[in-house]
């Protein structure tokens, strides 16, 4: 089965920078849209300790095909030394919303 469609997912650790990086994906036409979740409370390890977190989860809705350069986007402009990104396929949806999606991206 061809994925046409992802949502590419990042962590950022401040509502404001969520919001820059969500609006500037968009304006580069890497992303159709995104939506900002948070705070979130997030727990892992880092350099050798547990550590906890509050973020906010940025969702970048995108063409599959636009998300290598999404990915290679955000790493560069993530305020993180080890940015989360994460591509999850896309398997349906709204024709007319999926069409929309590509359309924006262009």
């Amino acid at each position: 089965m061809s994925v046409d469609h992802v949502v590419v997912t990042t962590t950022v650790d401040s509502e404001a920078a969520a919001r820059t990086i969500a609006a500037s994906a968009i304006e580069a036409r890497l992303a159709a849209c995104a939506q900002i979740v948070g705070p979130i409370t997030s727990v892992f390890r880092w350099e050798d300790e547990v550590q906890t977190a509050a973020e906010w989860r940025v969702e970048c809705k995108t063409a599959a095909d636009r998300s290598g350069a999404l990915e290679e986007f955000l790493n560069v402009r993530h305020p993180y030394d080890l940015p989360e990104v994460i591509v999850t396929p896309i398997i349906g949806g709204s024709p007319r919303y999926l069409s929309w999606l590509v359309e924006e991206t262009r």
